[in-house]
Order: C-alpha cells, then structure tokens, then sequence
C-alpha cells in the first residue's frame, strides 16, 4: 500500500511539474476608422518575467513575431503591421545579436482597406517566439479569424 501511495504522490508531483506553459495570451478586434478602412489590433498580454520579439529582431536571434494572412479577395493589407508597446532593445549573448522584445503587453495593428462595403473576415496564423532570462520556449503560431463588420 505505501509503495502504491508513494507511486501516486509521484506521479501528481511529475504531473504539475509538466504543465504545458503558455505565458502570452493574444485578443483581437477590429475598428473601424473609415468608410472601408479598419485597424486589425492583435494584442498580446505577457506574463511577467516573460517577452515576446519584435517583427523586426536581430538576425541570426530569435523568431521574430510574424503575422501571416490568409489572402481575401475582398479585402487589401496597407503595410506591414504596427507594433505599439514599450520595445527594449538589447544585445543577446545567447543569440549573440542585438535583440528588440516586447514584455507586459504589445498591440500589432495592421490596417485593412475592403474592396467594397461588405461584411468580411480577417483570418490568418501569428507565429512567435516567447523567452524569459532563463529560456525560451519554441516558436508558436496561432490562429486568428477576427470579423470586419
């Protein structure tokens, strides 16, 4: 019986040290700043400690954050997307480059002119890379589907 107990005690111990962590959560939405025109904003909220890097980081360093679209025909991308935040820009002896991140929260906004006044979908995949002082975890993409009223 203590061997079973001990065996249990194990494996929950095992368990909790092995959750999956997932220190950025992203929000989206849409607003709407003219006739056609809309800012799509992709909000990432950092876990303290943790950063995620800049679309514009160092190369040779670490996975720079990426937006990839998925193409629409009723709608353009203008430019790449904006980054608003606090950027830190520092060099990375790991990465052994000069580094730009982002810690606490950053808003990426891209705008979106539709070809006519028509109620579409903004879809597509961000790809990231999140790290704190001690490692990174590997890059992530999720997806977005954010509706353009």
């Amino acid at each position: 019986m203590r061997i079973i107990l001990t065996c249990i005690s194990a494996l929950v111990l095992c368990t909790s040290f092995a959750q999956i962590q997932n220190p950025v959560q992203w929000s989206y939405h849409a607003k709407k700043i003219s006739d056609k025109t809309y800012e799509l904003h992709a909000t990432a909220s950092i876990e303290p400690s943790w950063h995620i890097y800049s679309q514009t980081t160092g190369k040779g360093g670490p996975v720079p954050t990426r937006f990839i679209f998925t193409q629409n025909p009723l709608a353009v991308l203008t430019g790449t997307p904006k980054e608003l935040g606090k950027p830190e820009k520092v060099f990375d002896k790991n990465f052994n480059t000069m580094v730009k991140y982002y810690s606490h929260k950053v808003d990426f906004v891209q705008t979106i002119k539709l070809k006519a006044a028509v109620k579409t979908n903004a879809t597509g995949v961000v790809e990231f890379m999140v790290c704190n002082d001690k490692n990174c975890l590997p890059p992530k993409k999720v997806s977005f589907n954010v509706s353009l009223p």
